[in-house]
């Protein structure tokens, strides 16, 4: 989620030829903290069409684990050429190593070359990146950006490029949108290897929302992570049927998609904790919870697995904390009936509260060693305060959709293994 140290740190759909890579696993002892493919085919078009009716939509590839991070191609430049991003709700900025660049990772593909359409200091996206209105530039026909994460940071400046993207009508589009041209950067701690981050938070330099400016899609965003791997990512309204959807109110007091404050459920029974502040961030391959939470959970589990066929295995560093079986777990079905799901229970002024659900398979994962660990690490341990945050994890085979116009955000359960075709093709 790129949030608080790791907050902060293209026009429509993508016929994204296909990946041309693997993805190289994340190492097996260190959990990700950051925080941070062609479907649709048509006539070619540069002319503004009306949004309703049409939305974006990119298959996302790796997975929780052992990859350590999803990710979507998009095609950017006149030439066309395709790039690897991070898709990231906690942040903003859009953003790509960029040539020449300083202390860069090598990336799956060559470094952006930029084009010099450069967006000027006092440009309202520009603005929109600093935090007081009162900001200078060294140049006035530049505007710098410096991103701050946990593990690292981007340095650079705002572009104005081309995103080349299918429509769900059919229709291709070609739109120039700003993106942050990194050319200087601290290393990550984890070996991603991506050329960037996509940023699809609520600012002004998000994607969906310059998108949305230039009358292409409605200014919704949605996820669906398969827990097989992979899944998709979209745009616009018109892939989903909202009647399914358990919806509700999205909080105006943060900048990053958040429900507001939540009860905290383990197998239907209260923990005590009513009032913890919960953020969604797909740019986190983990949930966390505050300090507090936290211990409470442990303390519960560990009561649970009392006497069953379990014991805590603290020689597995996968996670900070694994349990072996009697023999090697294949997968998280082989273990789940010794956990109890979780929930979260939103009520945001409305009558009936809405309900985020995580099963044991949405917070567990089975290590290489085939012990199985748990996904719910400890927030204070990252920076993260009293801020509770729902990773990519606890977001598996759901359809997640954060709704910028209405301002709400929903969930329901649905397959993620394939793009759908239709309003009913994720039930």
């Amino acid at each position: 989620m790129r949030s608080g140290k790791e907050m902060v740190m293209l026009v429509l759909v993508a016929v994204l030829l296909g990946v041309v890579s693997g993805s190289s696993p994340a190492s097996d002892n260190q959990p990700s903290q950051r925080w941070w493919k062609s479907m649709f085919s048509g006539a070619s078009s540069s002319a503004v069409v009306n949004p309703i009716g049409s939305s974006v939509v990119f298959p996302m590839y790796g997975n929780v684990y052992p990859i350590g991070f999803y990710y979507v191609q998009l095609n950017i430049g006149n030439q066309l050429k395709p790039y690897f991003l991070d898709p990231d709700t906690g942040s903003d900025l859009t953003w790509l190593q960029c040539e020449p660049c300083r202390g860069c990772p090598k990336g799956p593909h060559p470094f952006y070359r930029p084009s010099n359409d450069l967006v000027a200091c006092r440009d309202p996206l520009c603005a929109s990146l600093h935090a007081s209105e009162d900001y200078k530039c060294d140049e006035p026909e530049r505007c710098p950006y410096e991103l701050e994460y946990a593990d690292g940071g981007s340095f650079g400046l705002l572009v104005k490029d081309t995103l080349s993207l299918n429509l769900t009508n059919g229709i291709r589009v070609s739109h120039r949108v700003a993106i942050g041209c990194g050319y200087n950067q601290t290393p990550w701690s984890s070996n991603h290897p991506l050329d960037g981050v996509l940023g699809l938070g609520k600012g002004k330099t998000s994607i969906v929302s310059q998108l949305q400016n230039q009358g292409l899609v409605r200014n919704v965003v949605g996820h669906c992570l398969s827990s097989r791997g992979g899944g998709f990512l979209f745009f616009g309204d018109d892939i989903y049927d909202s009647s399914q959807v358990v919806w509700t109110p999205m909080s105006p007091d943060y900048s990053h998609y958040s429900p507001g404050y939540a009860e905290l459920t383990i197998g239907e029974k209260g923990t005590g904790y009513k009032n913890i502040l919960v953020l969604f961030d797909s740019g986190s391959s983990y949930t966390y919870l505050n300090s507090q939470a936290y211990q409470a959970f442990i303390s519960s589990l560990r009561k649970e697995l009392s006497g069953k066929p379990l014991r805590e295995e603290p020689n597995d560093k996968t996670l900070p904390l694994c349990w072996k079986g009697k023999k090697p777990f294949k997968n998280v079905l082989d273990v789940k009936k010794h956990f109890k799901p979780l929930a979260l229970s939103f009520s945001n002024g409305w009558r009936a509260k809405s309900q985020f659900e995580i099963p044991p398979e949405a917070y567990l994962i089975i290590s290489s060693r085939g012990n199985v660990c748990l996904g719910i690490l400890n927030g204070s341990e990252v920076g993260l305060d009293n801020e509770n945050v729902i990773g990519d994890i606890s977001m598996q085979d759901k359809m997640v959709i954060y709704d910028n116009e209405k301002q709400v955000m929903g969930w329901v359960s649905a397959s993620c293994d394939r793009p759908p075709t239709s309003k009913a093709g994720f039930m």
